[in-house]
């Protein structure tokens, strides 16, 4: 199921969730002892969607890089594919706040998922008081990552888009497809989409679902002439070989590669890299994991110094963005347990 098929601007959306608390007696009273023998919150993709509004989540996730999350190193696995099958990825990401909780995402990213009109990330999000440990709430993991990644992504923008930015090209049509266009429309003044996709079928029912969140949007089959139509080029695919051609850019773009998250997958290629302003996420994730900056820089077409500035720098004014008319601005996103937990405690 494709969750980015429930935009709120189209459908009623559910503000149902299941909270599964103890009775209380008479003589209990209501505070802070009460609160801590409620039971666990459920959130489904529906109402986590809805308790995730772009504007405000934008705003807390650049909050949180501003400090006080602990983000350990995250546990990534390989596991190899059954039958013939593709590989797995298992992610284990915890992080902690001073604010008082711990959240921990449990995902796996199963490329096959597509052949079964699955989305290729499942998972399942937990939020813990930090005091005790005890379980708070249970989240619909693709959803937080999907609203959290596409939220990452406008936040970006907002420091290193053109102002005027308004029309975008989505390549990709799976869940982001549905999220990322909406997310940039919360920061630029989006009047276009085109939405591009190997499955022509798909990148129509994509923009069929953007244009009923409130989207002009349209699919296209001409890659390279979408590209040099877009203002902004936002990539969420699984893809192993360069969409994006750097000579296909033009001055004055925003590229936003949020797929490719592992070193043998890639969006955009060497030429992209090396014409445009980098930023990203985190240093940590993108030049180790994303192969977009992890691959040219193996190669040596690219160092670790070429990279401006990432979310923290940007979220805290370290890195002053002076954008001049020519630049060209690209941001690579290999994602951060930060953005999970500021989305599960806004939630």
């Amino acid at each position: 199921m494709n969750y980015a098929s429930f935009p709120t601007s189209c459908r009623t959306v559910s503000a149902n969730f299941s909270r599964r608390e103890p009775p209380r007696t008479h003589d209990q009273p209501a505070g802070d002892d009460d609160r801590r023998l409620r039971g666990v919150i459920s959130l489904d993709a529906r109402t986590l969607a809805q308790a995730l509004p772009y504007p405000a989540l934008i705003d807390a996730i650049n909050d949180a890089f501003k400090g006080g999350v602990t983000v350990p190193l995250r546990a990534h696995h390989t596991i190899q594919g059954l039958e013939g099958g593709s590989d797995n990825t298992l992610l284990l990401m915890p992080a902690w706040s001073d604010d008082g909780f711990i959240g921990v995402k449990t995902a796996v990213v199963a490329p096959d998922n597509r052949k079964l009109g699955l989305p290729a990330v499942q998972a399942t999000y937990q939020l813990l008081e930090r005091e005790t440990g005890r379980p708070l709430a249970s989240m619909d993991g693709p959803m937080l990552t999907a609203r959290r990644t596409a939220a990452a992504s406008a936040l970006a923008a907002r420091y290193l888009a053109p102002k005027g930015a308004s029309k975008l090209l989505m390549i990709g049509t799976g869940l982001l497809a549905g999220e990322l266009p909406l997310a940039h429309a919360a920061v630029r003044p989006i009047s276009a989409v085109k939405v591009w996709g190997r499955d022509p079928a798909k990148a129509g029912a994509t923009a069929e679902t953007l244009s009923c969140a409130g989207l002009n949007a349209e699919p296209t089959t001409d890659l390279e002439e979408a590209v040099g139509w877009a203002d902004i080029v936002s990539a969420a695919t699984l893809s192993r070989e360069p969409l994006i051609q750097g000579a296909w850019l033009y001055p004055g773009q925003h590229v936003d590669l949020v797929g490719a998250f592992r070193p043998d997958m890639r969006e955009a290629d060497d030429v992209a890299v090396t014409r445009a302003r980098v930023f990203c996420d985190t240093r940590e994730g993108a030049l180790k994991e994303g192969g977009d900056l992890a691959q040219p820089l193996r190669d040596g077409v690219f160092s670790a110094e070429d990279v401006e500035g990432d979310l923290f720098d940007l979220a805290v004014g370290q890195v002053a963005i002076q954008r001049h008319v020519d630049d060209i601005t690209l941001f690579k996103s290999t994602g951060t347990a930060l953005e999970d937990l500021a989305g599960a405690m806004l939630a």
